[in-house]
């Protein structure tokens, strides 16, 4: 199966046009990247490297989100994307949470100057 790199757009672009809105705040970005890699390697260790297996691991991701209050439909590729390229679980979730960490600092800077609506709306 070729290494699927899906579009993270909608991640940096919900910050910047819709700051109050759940899909945006920090609790949202980096635990729902979080939950998604966790969802992703257990479905890894379940079912194996395989197509079902990844689209099996994004669905149940998105379903977790919502469980747990933190909906960021870009992480749920996070889960696809671990299952079929079996990455080493510790590189990934140091690389994963620096990304995302920089993600929302980003919005942070961007969202100090003299705006009406600052980002994040809340923290956690």
């Amino acid at each position: 199966m070729p290494p699927a790199r899906p579009g993270r757009r909608p991640g940096p672009g919900a910050g910047y046009d819709r700051p109050r809105t759940a899909l945006a705040q920090p609790r949202s970005v980096i635990g729902g990247h979080l939950l998604s890699a966790a969802v992703g390697y257990l479905v890894l260790a379940g079912c194996g490297s395989s197509t079902w297996a990844a689209v099996l691991a994004g669905g149940i991701a998105a379903g977790a989100m919502m469980v747990t209050r933190t909906p960021y439909s870009p992480a749920a590729a996070t889960a696809f994307i671990v299952v079929p390229q079996s990455r080493a679980p510790l590189r990934l979730l140091a690389l994963l949470t620096s990304a995302t960490v920089v993600l929302v600092a980003a919005g942070v800077v961007a969202g100090r100057p003299a705006r009406a609506t600052r980002y994040p709306a809340y923290w956690w």
